[in-house]
């Protein structure tokens, strides 16, 4: 399954992209933006791919081997921005992009776990085995009830948190919940009837939840946003896109800071959110919105 790159049109408009720029971005994924930004920077620019997840920068380096611009791909997170352009010899940048979405390969492969829509390990990775000793089994099977609710309710903002918790530790006392099959029907047990037939799946909150918490995606995206700006020139700059509140909060913050501060501004008075023959074509990108800025000095 092919990944669609959302607010594609939006993003290479907002960041106002010419030949010989030198860009960031920090969530390869497939390479679908990037090719796009190759494409326009040309041969004398430099496009930086990194990406959390190995495979997906091993997909990106084969779907776009026939740019002409300099591709200085690398496996990693973006929140070690400083490492992975100190090992690339590059010190300054002039334009930055994260999509914060998971890619289609992501989603749909089983020994990811991410899924709900297919059984497979209950880890929520972005490499193989762990991350940091951590995956969503271990959480699911080992935090004390009151730190499993909490996290349920803070990173998945679900309003059954305690009643889906109280499943778990049921369950889990005959034993071990590995698969996301697993967890998906406890879940199923747990939540009232109506909400089990919402236009949204009942276990997507749960599990975006043990998502975040296994990945630290929030504090990845806190020290992510610092370092882009550490490292983008004046005039350059930096866009966004987020999937859920959680992420827009954070990214909002980080952006009103810096406009405050007199270093940066805002050039999305209103999140860009996907149009409506964008939400048809591609529903994932439903409940995307993009934020750009522009870096005064």
């Amino acid at each position: 399954m092919s990944h669609e790159p959302v607010l594609l049109h939006e993003v290479i408009a907002g960041l106002d992209l010419h030949p010989g720029l030198t860009v960031l971005d920090g969530t390869l994924g497939d390479g679908g933006h990037a090719r796009a930004i190759g494409e326009i920077i040309g041969a004398t620019g430099r496009l930086i791919g990194l990406d959390a997840d190995p495979e997906a920068v091993a997909r990106a380096e084969q779907n776009l081997a026939d740019l002409a611009s300099a591709k200085l791909f690398r496996p990693g997170n973006f929140r070690d921005l400083d490492t992975h352009l100190s090992a690339l010899g590059i010190d300054r940048l002039d334009r930055a992009l994260l999509d914060l979405g998971l890619s289609s390969p992501q989603l749909v492969d089983p020994a990811r776990g991410f899924s709900f829509q297919t059984d497979g390990p209950l880890l929520m990775t972005f490499t193989d085995g762990d991350t940091e000793g951590l995956n969503a089994a271990r959480l699911v099977n080992e935090l004390p009830a009151t730190d499993l609710a909490d996290l349920i309710a803070r990173y998945g903002e679900e309003g059954y948190a305690r009643r889906i918790t109280e499943a778990i530790v049921l369950a889990r006392r005959t034993a071990p919940i590995l698969t996301t099959f697993q967890l998906v029907e406890i879940i199923a047990r747990a939540v009232p009837k109506g909400y089990r037939f919402g236009r949204k799946h009942f276990a997507t909150k749960t599990f975006q939840a043990l998502r975040i918490a296994v990945n630290n995606e929030l504090g990845a995206l806190t020290d992510g946003l610092s370092a882009i700006w550490r490292h983008l020139n004046p005039g350059g700059r930096l866009a966004v896109i987020s999937f859920h509140s959680l992420e827009a909060r954070i990214v909002k913050e980080c952006f009103r800071n810096w406009v405050r501060a007199g270093e940066g501004e805002l050039l999305t008075k209103h999140a860009i959110k996907p149009s409506r023959a964008e939400q048809l074509r591609n529903p994932r990108s439903r409940s995307a919105t993009l934020r750009i800025i522009s870096k005064i000095n």
